[in-house]
């Protein structure tokens, strides 16, 4: 079924640019039923757990059968081939304070594999999309990633968990990388690092403690710009770290990240 990843990717963004109406126009109407997760600092608010009712509302809909795996409710029960991922809002922390980076990330997997993703800032209504082996794209342009050479050229981001211990770890791992990047950036949303890494608006991303649904759609954006997504050390990328940066960087960054033990901590 060789067009199934592009009609997944058409399913895709319909549901997501629905979504993200309804997040901008939830946050218009200004942000309610607050709570925490994992720390005090870890938020999630009612348009978090809308948002995600909402696409599976319309998932279970359109593709009766398929699988969808949310940030706030978990898993579903499917019986089909393709498992929908879903982050209905990234950069929660964001949405609450109406900083303008936040989206709603989906991507559908087909037999275990992500074929095809979605990420759109709900803020500003910027869209990045991807389908595995045809490239990422964004308002029509294909995407390339950055072509930096040299570490201290480089315009990293990351993100911070919310565990105070393992903050602390990251704060030393990015002490000590500053000293030999461009500079650093922390943005508030995975999804967006991977997507703006992807466009080469920064040159490269790395985070510890992701999640699946923090970087499904992401990282096949990057991955189909030309970046390496990978772990460190020989390790797939995922919770111990996610790196992405173009050929050219990759090398010098992973070497760095790992003699600086970026996977390590808490």
């Amino acid at each position: 079924m060789p067009n199934m990843p592009h009609e997944l990717l058409r399913v895709a963004v319909e549901v997501v640019r629905a979504a993200a109406d309804l997040v901008r126009d939830l946050r218009e109407q200004g942000v309610s039923g607050v709570a925490t997760k994992s720390t005090s600092t870890d938020v999630v608010t009612a348009a978090d757990k809308s948002t995600e009712r909402y696409v599976r509302d319309v998932l279970r809909e359109r593709r009766p059968g398929d699988t969808v795996l949310g940030e706030e409710s978990g898993e579903s029960t499917g019986t089909g081939r393709v498992r929908w991922i879903l982050d209905p809002i990234d950069g929660t922390v964001n949405y609450l304070y109406g900083l303008p980076q936040y989206a709603v990330s989906l991507a559908a997997e087909l037999d275990g594999q992500v074929v095809a993703g979605v990420v759109r800032n709900a803020a500003n209504g910027e869209e990045w999309t991807a389908v595995r082996g045809a490239g990422a794209y964004r308002a029509g342009r294909r995407l390339h990633g950055s072509a930096a050479t040299e570490l201290g050229q480089t315009l990293v981001a990351t993100g911070f968990g919310y565990a105070a211990q393992r903050r602390a770890h990251q704060a030393q791992v990015v002490a000590r990388l500053l000293p030999l990047v461009r500079d650093i950036r922390r943005l508030g949303s995975a999804a967006l690092d991977l997507c703006f890494a992807a466009e080469g608006r920064v040159d490269a991303f790395f985070e510890k403690g992701l999640n699946l649904w923090d970087h499904a759609a992401g990282g096949l954006i990057a991955t189909e710009a030309g970046l390496l997504v990978t772990g460190l050390a020989g390790a797939p990328p995922g919770p111990e770290l996610l790196l992405a940066a173009p050929r050219g960087i990759h090398g010098a960054l992973h070497d760095v990240l790992v003699a600086f033990d970026a996977a390590g901590g808490p």
